[in-house]
C-alpha cells in the first residue's frame, strides 16, 4: 500500500476538505485509488465525489458507496457495504458484515459497525465456532458518534443521534436520541431537553392535527415536483419516467389534500386523458408506451395493467367519471373458468400475488356492474366468493401459507389484496375474523418486517387495513390492535418530507419505490394514516377520509352478490 505524503494526510484524516481544497496532483492520486479498487474481487459501485482513503483497509465483498461519501484514515471496512448519498465513515472506524446506510449517515471515529457473530456452544473452542449474520441496517440522517460498537442484528431508524462510547444492542426507533451501555432511547429529537410528551389519545390528535394542516399547505408543491411539463404527464418523483399510476395517485392525492383535482390540467383533461389510456377491446389499460394487452387466464393478465383497473378506475371515480367501456376481459370470464385458475394460483408461497389477482379481478367486475352490465359470466361472481369462503383457512382465516424466508408476510399481504377487492369491496363479512387478527398481530411482531428502519408502506397497510377490517365484525384484541395503530401512527408521521411528501420505505429485495419520497408512497401513508387512526379513535381531526383505492366503506353502488 501506497502511504500519502504530509500534505495528504489532511484530506486522509479529513476527507470533507478533499472536495474544495485539493490539488489536480491530488486528485489523480485519488482516482487511483478508487480504480485499485475495481481491481479486486469485490463488487464496487462508487457514486460522484467520492473519497477512499490511501490508509484505509478496504477489502469489501460488495461496497457501493453513494454521491458524495468518504472512507477516511485507518478506516477497516470488509463485506457487503451499501450506503446512500452523503454518508461518512471516519478515521479509525470498522465496518464490517453486510451493513446498509441511508442517506446522510455520519459515524464518528473509532466506532465499530459489527454486522457478524460467532458462535458460542461450548463444544467447540471459539476459533472454529460458525460466523453468522444477520446484518445492521441504518437509517438516513443518523450521527453515530465516537466510540460506538453496534452489534449484528440491529436497525437504528431515521434521524437518530447515537452518544460517543455507547454500545447499541437493540433496535433504535426513528427519531431516537440514545446513549449508554447498553445504549438506551433517551428521549424523542424533536422534543425539547426535559420536555414530557403527552400520552394517549389526546396527544396522538394533537399530532395528527398539525400533520394534516403541515400537509395541506404543502399539497400544490409536492404535486408540482412531480408533473413533467415535456410531457404532461406526472411521474411518481423527479428523475423517473411518467407512469399511469402516477397520474392516478396524483389525483388520489389532491382529493385527499385539497378536496380537488390536480392543478395542472382541469377536471374535464384529466377525465379525458384516464378514459383514452383504457383499450377498447379487453378494457385493461397499458402502461403509457406498452402495446395493447392480452387477456390472461380467467380473463385477467398480471403486471401493470392489472393494477390499472384498480388505480384508473378509482381515480376516474373520484373525477366523477369512469371507464369508456367495460373490463371485456373479465366480463367474458365464466365461473369454470374462474375456479379453475383460482386453484392454480401460486397461494403457497407466492400469496400476494395471487391475492392481488383476485383484487384485481373483483374490481374489474365491480367496475362492470357500476356501468350497468353484468360483471362476468353468469355465475362467475358468486363462484368467486364460494371458492374464497370454501378455501379460508379456519386456523389463520387466510388463503396461503407461510414461508422460510418471509414468514407471514405474503400470506397477510395477500389477504389484504384479496379482502380489499372482494368482501370490503362489495360489503361482505370475511370469514373467521378472530383468526385473522390473530394471524396479523403475530406477524407485526416479526423483526425482519417491523423494525424501526424496515417498515414499508406496503407492509403497514397490508397490517392495519385488516385489523380494521375485522374489527367492523368482532372487539377481539382490540386493545392490542389499538396499541400497535397508536406506536405505528407516531412513527408513520415522522416519516413526511416538507414539501415533498412520504416515500414509500425500504424493501428487502430492493423493488419499488424505495426511501425517495414521491406519489405513489404519499397516496398510501396518507390512507395508512387515517386507518390508524380510525383504529386508534382520531381520525376525525386529520379532515380527510380516502375516498379512491383504499377508501373504508365498500364502493358503492355496485350490485352484491
Amino acid at each position: 500500500m501506497n502511504h500519502p505524503s504530509h500534505d495528504d494526510g489532511l484530506f486522509e484524516h479529513c476527507p470533507w476538505l478533499f472536495a474544495g481544497q485539493a490539488s489536480e496532483r491530488q486528485r489523480a492520486a485519488q482516482e487511483q485509488r478508487q480504480k485499485r479498487l475495481f481491481t479486486g474481487d469485490g463488487e464496487v459501485r462508487l457514486g460522484e465525489d467520492c473519497f477512499v482513503a490511501e490508509t484505509a483497509a478496504v477489502y469489501p465483498e460488495v461496497l457501493h458507496l453513494g454521491d458524495r461519501s468518504y472512507i477516511a484514515a485507518q478506516a477497516y471496512v470488509t463485506g457487503e457495504i451499501r450506503t446512500g448519498a452523503d454518508c461518512t465513515v471516519n478515521p479509525f472506524t470498522v465496518v464490517r458484515g453486510t451493513v446498509t446506510l441511508g442517506d446522510g449517515v455520519r459515524i464518528g471515529a473509532h466506532t465499530s459497525l459489527l454486522a457478524f457473530n460467532h458462535g458460542s456452544a461450548p463444544g467447540l473452542p471459539v476459533h472454529r465456532q460458525p460466523v453468522t449474520s444477520r446484518g445492521i441496517t441504518v437509517g438516513d440522517d443518523v450521527w453515530i458518534g465516537s466510540h460506538v460498537v453496534v452489534v449484528d442484528g440491529v436497525t437504528i431508524g431515521d434521524h437518530c443521534v447515537i452518544g460517543a462510547g455507547a454500545v447499541v444492542t437493540k433496535d433504535l426507533p426513528a427519531w431516537s436520541l440514545a446513549a449508554g451501555n447498553p445504549a438506551r432511547r433517551i428521549r424523542d429529537r424533536r422534543e425539547p431537553r426535559g420536555a414530557q410528551r403527552p400520552a394517549g389519545p389526546e396527544a396522538l390528535a394533537e399530532e395528527l392535527r398539525a400533520f394534516a394542516g403541515t400537509a395541506r399547505a404543502q399539497a400544490a408543491d409536492l404535486l408540482d415536483r412531480s408533473w413533467r411539463p415535456d410531457t404532461g404527464r406526472y411521474a411518481d418523483r423527479p428523475g423517473t419516467e411518467p407512469t399511469v399510476r402516477a397520474h392516478c395517485d396524483a389525483v388520489e392525492i389532491a382529493d385527499l389534500l385539497l378536496g380537488d383535482v390536480p392543478p395542472h390540467l382541469t377536471a374535464p383533461e384529466h377525465v379525458a386523458r384516464l378514459r383514452a389510456l383504457q383499450d377498447p377491446a379487453t378494457g385493461l389499460v397499458p402502461e403509457y408506451g406498452a402495446p395493447a394487452p392480452l387477456p390472461g387466464p380467467a380473463g385477467l393478465p398480471e403486471g401493470d395493467c392489472a393494477y390499472h383497473v384498480l388505480c384508473v378506475g378509482y381515480a376516474l371515480d373520484l373525477l366523477g367519471s369512469s371507464f369508456a367501456h367495460p373490463v371485456h376481459a373479465v366480463r367474458t370470464t365464466t365461473a369454470d373458468r374462474l375456479v379453475r385458475h383460482l386453484g392454480e394460483l401460486p397461494w403457497t408461497d407466492r400469496a400476494w400475488h395471487a391475492g392481488a389477482w383476485v383484487d384485481s379481478w373483483a374490481t374489474a367486475a365491480h367496475w362492470n356492474l357500476r356501468a350497468g352490465g353484468e360483471a362476468a359470466a353468469p355465475g362467475a361472481l358468486e363462484a368467486l366468493f364460494g371458492w374464497l369462503h370454501t378455501h379460508a383457512d379456519p386456523w389463520t382465516g387466510m388463503w396461503g401459507s407461510p414461508t422460510r424466508e418471509s414468514g407471514r408476510l405474503q400470506m397477510v399481504n395477500g389477504y389484504y389484496r384479496l379482502t380489499r377487492g372482494s368482501f370490503a369491496q362489495f360489503g361482505l363479512p370475511v370469514p373467521y375474523p378472530e383468526r385473522v387478527i390473530d394471524t396479523v398481530l403475530d406477524h407485526a411482531r416479526d423483526p425482519r418486517h417491523f423494525t424501526p428502519g424496515r417498515e414499508n408502506a406496503c407492509n403497514v397497510l397490508d397490517v392495519i387495513h385488516p385489523l380494521w377490517l375485522c374489527a367492523r365484525q368482532t372487539t377481539h384484541r382490540g386493545e392490542e390492535a389499538r396499541a400497535w395503530a397508536a406506536s405505528q401512527l407516531s412513527a408513520a408521521l415522522g416519516r413526511w418530507h416538507p414539501g415533498q411528501g412520504f416515500g414509500f420505505g425500504p424493501t428487502s429485495d430492493g423493488t419499488g419505490p424505495g426511501r425517495e419520497p414521491g406519489l405513489q408512497g404519499t397516496e398510501m401513508w396518507l390512507a395508512i394514516i387515517w386507518l390508524l387512526a380510525d383504529v386508534v379513535g382520531v381520525a376525525d381531526v386529520l379532515g380527510y377520509r380516502p375516498r379512491g383505492i383504499h377508501r373504508p366503506e365498500p364502493a358503492p353502488p355496485a350490485e352484491r352478490p
